[in-house]
């Protein structure tokens, strides 16, 4: 803009440059120097001829101090200014204001309001040219070489300059924004309203400006704008076509951004106390638009149509900014693949606006300088403009009876009823008419002087005088005409201003005040008044005021003040409200000249207000919100959407023009848009109404008439529908009117013979039976008027009118509607259909020649349809009596399908039996899902040997009808589905392998129903049968090559037999209840075994990946009990029979299966569950000892691992367990001695599941850990001993050896343990295999020792909760570990195929009997060593069968130690053998002979 103007400046002589700096230059110093220094500058300037830099700043220098200070920043500014004005450059300015950009300059400091120099330079700069704006002009016509207009534009500019440049600092911080508050808007509003074009254009810009960069700051500052300018300017009758012609150019800025639109609503009209500026700014618009204030302005018609596409521009712009501010919310059809893939916008999920919204100009800045953290929440804002509405309403009732104002606004909730509540509404609301407000408080009934009363208590009169307190008192109201009412306010108004001031001394009582308060008013009344011919003298005013103070007169000077005051300024309502409800109606203008007259006193008044609002605003702050929500949008669309109608129908009727008729296609296109995307069917209805009517293509109109706006009026409803037709609902019976009626326009078109136009009226009237052959079938497009010899060239005008019609483009635009029918939701489908059957209707309605054109249509989009599930829709319909007919109506099409069969590889019974399946699944309602199992079964028991692919819908709604709760729904199902697998799969089997899969699943589904037991039993025996056909017909399955081609035909029995049947089974065991699955699991197990003959190698690795499932119920049961449950019986059934299975098949699967069996078995003892622990030793037991004698050296090693694992898996968890108890464990110090003893006379036994214990869940759980492990640890003692010598054998082999030593006939007894050793595993182990068992029998013996022997541990756990008949131990885990150790050792010793590691045998043997003795020795215990007894007879006992080679270095190291034991007081069968093993000492070491006839040595071994 500045460069514009030099550039003109440059044009002009020097003298008028020389002359404009001077003007400046000169109006800065005006507010600096005094007068006559002034003169004095402006004469240094005339005689200067040297018009340089250092001249121009030798005049100023010794005023630049007083200018700006410092020194240098003032010579600064006039340097900048002289740059400007002579160079016709702003950079040296723009390069002053963005120095206030600088980083450095943004850190403030508490003790400056400005954080460097230049900011203060700037800020005085800019309020120096904000106060040379205002400066006055001369009166008169304003004089284009003035220095104040020259300097009024030059200061403006340089205030546009300076905005447009401004950087962050300059917008953001307090001083600055404040200037602008306080300087630059009310400069504003004095130019604002300027005659002169060239200042009013650039004040404009200049609120441009500031509406784009600093909106955030001057919410209130923007409101007085629009207000009071723009909108005045509009509505103003009398204003200049240049000025509303500026207005609107502005507006269409603002217009094109669609953040600035919206949050002009947001801020205003949805703000209590601000006006509906968009409301009102849409109403103007429309006013102009639709040309209603032509021939009031004056105007020539070419200005007149000039506002007019300007106001349709603004109107169209804003609809464009609703129409991009909501663009999210749109789903267009033609961008749609596929009706599925619909994704309608989630509201709460589009709060966030794309970038898209802001690509007007300014939006940006905008959107940068109201960056607010309030949350945007719509529903707030129509809550808030419903309240508006309310209270303005309630307002306009108020203005004209008051009292029913009052009632309404309490009525509605948002006055109160008390008087104060009235009072403070009278004073806050400025919106009241001021005589309306008079009268009410005037009033003499009860509540309306409480009210008064009130409303003069809330005036604060302390510490001012009489004529102050009375300007105060009646700025907000009039006067009341009648008398009775001004004495009761005058009255109270008294009372009041004595209550304020008791420190008076003036009044002598409140009558005094009350009659001065009368005079002062009559005062006023008399001195201002025009119709007073005589004013009041200052004497004649003393002289009618003697004797009111109490008789007394006041003081003559107190009276002369007041007249003076009066006489100065009379009194009046405040300035600004005084203004603002002048009112602006249209006033009767005889010429020219007087209208011009007029608009300048309009313009005056405008100014003062607008420059009184502004002062009034300067200091108040108000939050500017950013809106971001797309929901705004109805509600404004819902406000504006009549007069816009409005707007755009008048100029489609009114005006040929072409821009014009486009602008409002546009518009009204939008503006449909809109209403479809909010669902306002109201408002869609309305504007397509309106399309369709401007077609000229209804019955009420005529094509006679048909113009180019008619033709793009058609255009533009053809690509609404195509554009729009999923929201158009109803609105399609209007659009397919007119497309019924645009066809016979296009016959028209192409010249077609009345004779082979099929289009008639629905009715013929009697007066038409006289027209010509051919006219009467026009009659729907009002041609019926073409009668005589003129209609031949009447038809020809008309054809050539609407020749358009028919061009390509229309024709394709039509028939892309019906086929783009496809990309139509759901619901707009049927609106279309049922909307086209109407008019179809309509057109089949003729009794001559009925048209087919809809009719056609209707086939053509069934064909274009076909692939849509019409049926899945109606069958899950709410209304049940709908989805039956649905369903019946399926079934009979269903029917009709099946009789025809089905050729292979075709898949068509899939998808007409599909809508069954969906109903099924989305249908809840019993009745519809008992009609769907019927149909199909019904189905099933007709035309099972034409079912093909339809098998697996059929299967699919059995599925859903298994899980029903419904005992009707289930049992017809099942009954089906078993007639099928055992009839039909029979006779049909190959014809089913596609669904055999499905028919497994569905039979699961049944077992899985817990509603319904018997039906779950019923069938696993179906399951059972399905393996029989599997088993009976593999040659089918190897032969079916549908779907699974890359399965090898060695594979498919696998694929689609077994593995469906076994994993159905396997998922019954994991999902139902215990009989159930019980059931499912033995079935499964029996299928392994009676047709695991046939499976392949890698089939068993897949089905044991299966199996293993059922262990992995970790994550099944969630409860503790439902777990242990599961662990006790599935898990432990499932361990049995997965060992019998592998057993069975033990050739085929130790290859591959042995080590996942190990696994498996381990997982199962290191469970916390004593019954599945034992269970899974139990099976390492069976399975080893059924198999042994199958294993390969590798094998054996694997499975000693395997108990070697086992073994320190228990040690480890067995050890950390004690560790945590004891931790736990809190010992009191006092009591340890007597708890001690106690424990220690109680018995010792091994820790067992009979012992209870109590205390905490968590330490319960630990002491349950202990036990089970402890458990596991003597069943694997268990365990080897059964492996190596069979079961059972130790133990006979123990009683043997008791009884006969209890009868005294050792020699007596058998051999029991080389007999068990015979039918035991011993002869298949390694000597390394049985060391290494060796290794873990020893390894627990220690441990238990170590445990027995730590009586302080023992004694913590029973502190800690462990509470068992005695102190926890391991004895019989020490005694009976040492006991299969001993065993072991002792058949290697006599083993002959081991006769080379004798040494080694009876070294390990010596040291291991010895320690034995020893510990025996050490035990103080009683009990624990009664524990001992069997252990001390079997080692004896064996030793004793020794031959005297082995037994003589045994015996020599036992000697000692046994005459040792002789101290305790043994049981008579070990003291028996006792006394054998001397005598065989005294024997081998001939000590002495045994007698002659006595008691032969034992047999050795």
């Amino acid at each position: 803009m500045l460069h514009v103007i030099f550039t003109r400046m440059e044009q002009q002589a020097v003298s008028l440059t020389r002359d404009t700096l001077m003007s400046v230059t000169t109006g800065l110093l005006n507010m600096s120097v005094t007068t006559g220094r002034v003169h004095e500058k402006r004469a240094e300037f005339n005689v200067c001829q040297d018009f340089s830099l250092d001249k121009y700043l030798a005049v100023t220098s010794d005023v630049v101090g007083q200018i700006n200070k410092p020194a240098a920043a003032g010579k600064y500014f006039f340097t900048a200014l002289y740059i400007n004005v002579l160079s016709h450059s702003v950079v040296a300015l723009t390069l002053m204001f963005s120095l206030s950009q600088d980083p450095d300059c943004l850190q403030t400091h508490a003790s400056a309001r400005f954080s460097h120099i230049l900011q203060k330079d700037a800020f005085l700069v800019f309020r120096s040219l904000c106060k040379l704006s205002m400066k006055p002009l001369a009166d008169g016509p304003p004089d284009p070489k003035s220095h104040e207009l020259r300097s009024k534009i030059v200061s403006l500019q340089l205030l546009l300059s300076v905005l447009q440049a401004a950087g962050p600092v300059f917008r953001t911080h307090e001083m600055f924004v404040t200037a602008i508050k306080q300087y630059l808007c009310v400069a504003l509003s004095k130019n604002g309203v300027s005659s002169v074009p060239e200042v009013f254009e650039l004040s404009l810009a200049i609120f441009l400006t500031l509406l784009s960069h600093f909106k955030v700051h001057l919410k209130m500052q923007i409101e007085v704008f629009f207000r009071e300018i723009f909108l005045t300017i509009l509505e103003t009758s009398t204003s200049t076509f240049e000025h509303k012609w500026m207005v609107i150019q502005t507006l269409t800025r603002i217009c094109a951004d669609a953040q600035c639109v919206v949050d002009i609503y947001v801020n205003y009209d949805c703000d209590l106390n601000a006006a509906n500026i968009f409301e009102r700014l849409v109403n103007d618009l429309s006013k102009i638009a639709q040309g209603r204030s032509g021939q009031e302005l004056g105007i020539t018609p070419l200005q007149e149509l000039s506002l007019r596409k300007k106001g349709l521009e603004c109107l169209v712009s804003i609809l464009k900014c609703m129409v991009e501010w909501s663009k999210d919310m749109y789903v267009n059809p033609n961008l749609q693949t596929n009706l599925g893939q619909e994704h309608p916008c989630d509201p709460d999920a589009a709060e966030v606006k794309p970038s898209g919204r802001r690509d007007s100009v300014g939006s940006l800045d905008s959107a940068l300088s109201s960056s607010t953290a309030q949350a945007d929440h719509p529903e707030q804002y129509e809550v808030i403009k419903q309240q508006k509405e309310i209270i303005e309403h309630g307002i306009d009732l108020f203005n004209k009876k008051p009292k029913r104002g009052v009632q309404y606004l309490q009525d509605q909730g948002m006055l109160g009823p008390t008087a104060e509540e009235i009072a403070q509404f009278l004073h806050q609301e400025d919106r009241l008419d001021t005589t309306q407000v008079g009268e009410f408080l005037g009033e003499n009934s009860k509540f309306h002087k409480e009210v008064m009363y009130c409303y003069v208590d809330q005036l604060d009169f302390c510490g001012r005088d009489f004529v102050s307190a009375l300007r105060i008192f009646l700025e907000g109201f009039r006067l009341p005409g009648e008398a009775q009412k001004i004495d009761r306010l005058m009255e109270k108004f008294a009372a009041r201003y004595l209550e304020c001031n008791q420190s008076q001394t003036l009044f002598a009582s409140a009558d005094t005040a009350y009659v001065l308060a009368y005079s002062i008013i009559m005062l006023t009344t008399d001195l201002h008044s025009p119709q007073v011919k005589n004013k009041m003298t200052k004497e004649q005013y003393i002289k009618m005021n003697r004797g009111i103070n109490d008789s007394k007169d006041l003081p003559e000077e107190y009276l002369s003040s007041i007249y003076n005051q009066i006489a100065g300024k009379k009194i009046s309502m405040k300035e600004s409200k005084e203004f603002t409800i002048t009112p602006k109606g249209k006033q009767n203008v005889a010429s020219e000249k007087q209208r011009r007259l007029l608009y300048n006193m309009e313009m005056e008044q405008m100014a003062k207000t607008a420059k009184a609002l502004m002062e009034a605003v300067s200091h108040a702050q108000a939050p500017f919100f950013s809106a971001t929500h797309l929901e705004h949008v109805r509600p404004m669309f819902k406000l504006a959407w009549t007069p816009l109608l409005a707007a755009f129908s008048v100029g489609l009727q009114d005006c040929d023009d072409p821009e014009v008729a486009s602008l409002c296609l546009e518009g009204i296109r939008c503006a449909i848009r809109i209403a479809c995307i909010f669902s306002m069917q109201l408002e869609r209805d309305a504007y397509v109404q309106a399309l369709a009517r401007f077609t000229l293509l209804t019955a009420s109109s005529s094509i006679t008439e048909m113009k180019q706006k008619n033709i793009d009026t058609i255009k533009t409803l053809i690509t609404v529908a195509h554009t729009d037709g999923n929201y158009l609902g109803n609105s399609w019976h209007e659009i397919l009117k007119c497309i019924s009626q645009l066809e016979l326009a296009q016959l028209i078109g192409t010249g077609v013979k009345a004779r082979y136009i099929s289009g008639v009226t629905h009715s013929r009237e009697p007066s038409i039976r006289g027209l010509p052959s051919g006219t009467e079938d026009f009659m729907p497009l009002g041609l019926g008027g073409l009668v005589g010899s003129q209609d031949k060239r009447q038809m020809a005008h008309i054809q050539e009118s609407v020749g358009e019609t028919s061009s390509q483009s229309v024709v394709v635009a039509v028939d892309r509607i019906f086929t783009g029918s496809t990309r139509l939701d759901g619901n707009a489908i049927v609106d279309f259909v049922r909307w086209l059957c109407a008019v179809s209707m309509d057109e089949l309605a003729s009794s001559h020649q009925p048209r087919m054109f809809s009719l056609q249509k209707i086939v053509e989009i069934s064909y274009y349809n076909m692939n849509r599930d019409h049926f899945n829709k109606v069958g899950c319909n709410p209304n049940e009596d709908v989805a039956i007919f649905a369903v019946d109506s399926l079934r009979q099409l269903s029917m009709k399908f099946l009789e025809k069969g089905e050729l292979a590889n075709f898949r068509f019974q899939k998808d007409f039996l599909r809508p069954f399946e969906h109903i099924m699944k989305k249908n809840r309602s019993p009745t519809i899902r008992d009609m769907v199992v019927r149909c199909v079964a019904q189905m099933v028991n007709c035309q099972a040997g034409n079912i093909r692919s339809g098998w697996k819908n059929i299967f699919s709604v059995f599925h859903q009808a298994a899980a029903d709760h419904d005992e009707t729904i289930v049992e017809l199902a099942f009954q089906t589905t078993g007639r099928i697998v055992l009839n039909t799969f029979k006779e049909h089997f190959a014809a089913a392998i596609d669904s055999f899969q499905d028919a497994v699943k569905c039979l699961s589904e049944f077992v899985c129903n817990a509603a319904f037991p018997d039906t779950s039993m019923e069938a696993i025996r179906l399951i059972r049968h399905c393996a029989k056909y599997v088993s009976e017909r593999p040659q089918a399955l190897r032969e079916y090559t549908s779907d699974d081609m890359n399965v090898a035909p060695g594979d498919r029995v696998w694929v689609r037999g077994w593995f469906p049947i076994l994993f159905e089974l396997s998922c019954i065991i994991n999902r139902c209840k215990l009989d159930v699955r019980t059931r499912g699991l033995t079935v499964m197990f029996e299928i392994m075994k009676s047709y695991g003959n046939s499976f392949e190698t890698h089939w068993w690795h897949d089905l044991f990946r299966i199996v293993f499932r059922i262990f992995d119920n970790m994550k099944l049961p969630e409860q503790q009990t439902e777990k242990t449950e599961w662990m006790t019986t599935t898990c432990n059934h499932a361990l049995y029979a997965i060992c019998d299975v592998f057993t069975h098949f033990y050739e085929a699967l130790s290859s591959i299966l042995l080590p996942d069996i190990f696994t498996q078995l381990q997982w199962c003892v290191r469970q916390d569950n004593e019954q599945l622990a034992r269970s899974g030793t139990n099976c390492l037991e069976n399975l080893v000892i059924l198999n042994g004698e199958k294993f390969s050296p590798e094998v054996w090693d694997m499975t000693c691992s395997c108990m070697k694992e086992i073994f320190q898996n228990t040690f480890h968890t067995v050890a950390h367990l004690c560790d945590v108890c004891v931790q736990e464990a809190d010992f009191d110090a006092q009591s340890q001695g007597s708890y001690d003893r106690a424990a220690s006379e109680r018995g010792h036994s091994q820790m067992s599941s009979d012992d209870t214990w109590k205390g905490r869940a968590s330490d319960q759980r630990l002491f349950s850990g202990l036990l089970i492990k402890c458990v596991v640890q003597l069943e694997l003692i268990q365990t080897i001993d059964n492996i190596v010598f069979y079961p059972s054998t130790s133990k006979k082999e123990d009683a043997d050896n008791m009884s006969a030593a209890q009868r005294d006939a050792l020699e007596e007894a058998e051999l029991t343990g080389e007999t068990g050793a015979e039918q035991g595993m011993y002869m298949h182990l390694s000597s390394a295999h049985l060391f290494k068992l060796l290794d873990c029998l020893l390894e627990s013996h220690q441990f238990a020792k170590d445990f027995n022997s730590n009586n302080e541990q023992r004694t913590a756990l029973w502190r800690a909760g462990f509470k068992g008949k005695s102190k926890p131990n391991l004895l019989k885990q020490e005694s009976t570990s040492l006991a299969c150790s001993l065993r072991i050792l002792f058949k290697m010793n006599s083993d002959p195929k081991l006769q080379e590691s004798w040494p080694d045998i009876q070294a390990r043997l010596m040291i291991v009997c010895t320690e034995a003795l020893d510990y025996f020795i050490s035990l103080t215990s009683e009990s624990h060593r009664e524990a001992w007894n069997s252990l001390l007879m079997l080692l004896l006992t064996r030793t004793l069968r020794l031959p005297d080679e082995k037994f003589r270095p045994l015996s020599s190291s036992f000697y000692p130690r046994l005459c040792e034991m002789m101290q305790f007081d043994l049981i008579p069968e070990l003291r028996a053998v006792l006394r054998r093993f001397f005598l065989r000492i005294g024997s081998v070491f001939h000590i002495h002979a045994p007698p002659q006839g006595g008691t032969t040595p034992l047999p050795t071994t």
